[in-house]
């Protein structure tokens, strides 16, 4: 069984743990190889080699560090089919949503790659009489990603790449439970023969963060996960004096409104709720109708009662497991706490069996009806494959629900109303906001918003947020008199 390692200073070394732990197959409890625990000195080893090679990473011309990228994009396309199965089988998604995971990671690759642009300062001439005054970036030192399981290939590239092409070197922590995919990218980007020390991963798990959080050579930290986990990496990490961008956990609502299109909505919804079993923080969690109600809610329970689940490489499934044993345990429960409360169930995906993978931990499409708004299960994050719908008299009252919740992710509304979206757009208080669009997913250009308890921090991942995080401004306030000049 293969012993997984960590990539520091150009070279896979191993772990100074001793203890290992299984990495999973979520749809049949295969081992697939087994991932250290990590420790302080793994990551101290990893924060010399990242301090070192920022030397010389930091004063090598953006223009060079780009063509670095786009290597990387070319490695990454060739590889994305064999690193999409590498998904499957550790996260337990389909290949399909696998393989857009890729194609997202990579679109991040491209916009980096813009940096010779993105990363210009300000120049302004004369503020004074014979005084310049300009703004230049430079880059932080070495900074870290600490990576959540549900989007293995893709969430380190909202960071990464703008990391890189802005000079700083980078330290990559995965997912204790989804190793491989970053293990099997890192081996890839040994082809782009970076200097020694610019790229490094380490492997591990709570000693690993804490040891992140607390390293004073790293100077930038990326989060994505829960918003407790969150909010304990934006407070420790921020009082080691690091900049810290933290995404944290949501509970997206949706909005359907009686204009809305019935067919088009209803599928939109469904994919959105039970895209990556629901594992996704932009995954549409509460359903609420407005007004009439009975054609959208037939037309949701068909859709969700006809979602194939099963193992992800297998053909015409459309949804997979959730990660682990005790996740598919904390949703069951979650769906017992919403009955209990008074909901109803319209689709049960509880008890899914799954011929060959008898041992998954699959939880099959699951709608819930008329939770109670003020209850348990209306305010938690349930990252899994079930819907809850509520029916709400006005848009009014729903805008009300959405933005009395902790969560601010996303929010979505679904109209043939101009005005209502516009009201919608500028009254709801979330991050990222779709109208007529299930998964309000922003493409590489732009951050990826986030509000209230779903992200701490100032700076989001991707995008211009991204340029700025991974550099620092310096001033430069300059005067030159005339006759401080020689003459030859």
């Amino acid at each position: 069984m293969e012993k997984l390692q960590n990539y520091i200073n150009g070279r896979w070394v191993d772990s100074h743990s001793d203890n290992y732990v299984d990495v999973l197959n979520p749809a049949n409890q295969e081992v697939l190889a087994k991932v250290p625990y990590g420790t302080a000195q793994d990551v101290a080893d990893a924060a010399a080699a990242a301090q070192e090679g920022f030397q010389e990473w930091r004063n090598t011309p953006v223009s060079k560090r780009v063509q670095y990228l786009f290597k990387l994009k070319t490695i990454l396309e060739d590889n994305a089919d064999d690193i999409a199965r590498t998904i499957v089988l550790e996260s337990g998604k389909t290949f399909i949503e696998a393989r857009a995971e890729m194609v997202r990671a990579i679109e991040n690759v491209e916009n980096a790659c813009g940096m010779p642009t993105l990363i210009q300062g300000e120049f302004s001439e004369d503020i004074a009489k014979g005084i310049d005054e300009y703004m230049i970036r430079q880059p932080l030192g070495p900074c870290a990603c600490i990576a959540p399981f549900n989007f293995p290939g893709m969430i380190t590239f909202w960071f990464l790449p703008y990391a890189l092409a802005c000079g700083n070197s980078y330290i990559i922590k995965p997912s204790e439970k989804v190793p491989l995919t970053m293990t099997k990218i890192v081996g890839l980007m040994e082809q782009l023969d970076l200097p020694k020390g610019v790229l490094n991963l380490v492997q591990g798990a709570r000693e690993t963060v804490d040891a992140i959080l607390e390293h004073p050579v790293i100077k930038g930290i990326s989060f994505v996960g829960s918003s407790n986990v969150a909010r304990y990496v934006y407070a420790k990490g921020s009082a080691n004096g690091k900049r810290v961008q933290a995404q944290g956990g949501a509970k997206n609502p949706v909005i359907v409104l009686p204009d809305a299109d019935i067919d088009m909505t209803s599928q939109i919804v469904i994919d959105s709720v039970y895209g990556c079993a629901g594992q996704r923080c932009l995954a549409a969690s509460t359903i609420i109708t407005v007004g009439e109600h009975k054609d959208i809610t037939e037309s949701l329970v068909e859709s969700a009662k006809n979602r194939k689940t099963g193992f992800g490489l297998d053909s015409d499934v459309l949804m997979g497991p959730v990660i682990t044993a005790e996740s598919k345990n904390r949703v069951n429960s979650l769906i017992e706490k919403g009955l209990h409360e008074g909901g109803r169930l319209l689709v049960d995906g509880r008890n899914t069996q799954v011929s060959g993978y008898e041992n998954g931990n699959f939880i099959a499409p699951t709608i819930i009806e008329d939770i109670p708004l003020d209850g348990e299960l209306a305010a938690t994050e349930i990252f899994g494959p079930v819907l809850s719908l509520v029916h709400i008299n006005t848009i009014d009252e729903a805008i009300r629900f959405i933005n009395s919740g902790r969560y601010g992710n996303m929010a979505c509304i679904f109209t043939s109303s101009g005005l209502n979206a516009r009201r919608f757009r500028h009254e709801a208080e979330a991050g990222n906001i779709g109208i007529n669009i299930g998964v309000a997913a922003p493409v590489a250009q732009f951050p990826f918003s986030g509000w209230k308890d779903s992200f701490y921090g100032d700076l989001h991942g991707q995008g211009k947020h991204a340029v700025e995080f991974f550099t620092q401004t310096k001033v430069v306030i300059e005067r030159w008199l005339k006759e401080w000049n020689r003459k030859f």
